[in-house]
């Protein structure tokens, strides 16, 4: 059997399907926020995989060049970013198929990745799977967009 899962890259056309798909599942991205992402992924700022199971959309995740995290900023760390599988497909293997596509990418490119991830309880699908990947917290603590002198925990900056 053919595997169902496709990895490509974002293209322009592809902005209009995202954000419906996403609206239709609840999960909150602007059309001015793909529009963004895609002049990024012209300008190599970022890079933009999508994910397609049986030929409909299933998710995304974003790399971006230069983290908004200030440690991976300085060092050439790229950062996973913004990393989305569609509710109802989920535990199919797309974000394993997405992470493994993206890692790839930046070890090849930089040699080294980082994400961020979020402490909360919902993102705790997210967190066991960076872990089985290999992701390790980077020791410098929790911090709060990108910012650790903030006290409030939201993530933690991890990489492989």
């Amino acid at each position: 059997m053919a595997n169902p899962i496709e990895i490509r890259r974002m293209t322009e056309e592809d902005a209009d399907l995202i954000f419906q798909c996403f609206t239709e599942h609840g999960i909150r991205k602007p059309m001015e926020y793909m529009r963004k992402c895609m002049e990024e992924n012209r300008t190599g700022e970022r890079i933009t995989l999508l994910a397609f199971y049986d030929g409909q959309f299933a998710g995304s995740l974003h790399l971006l060049v230069t983290s908004c995290y200030p440690h991976f900023a300085a060092n050439g760390i790229p950062e996973i970013n913004d990393f989305n599988v569609i509710p109802p497909l989920r535990r199919l293997g797309i974000g394993s198929a997405l992470m493994e596509a993206v890692e790839a990418l930046a070890l090849e490119r930089f040699g080294i990745v980082g994400i961020g991830v979020g402490l909360y309880d919902s993102y705790g699908n997210a967190q066991r799977l960076y872990v089985r990947r290999g992701f390790i917290p980077d020791g410098r603590g929790s911090c709060t967009r990108g910012d650790p002198s903030f006290r409030e925990p939201m993530c933690v900056r991890m990489t492989i």
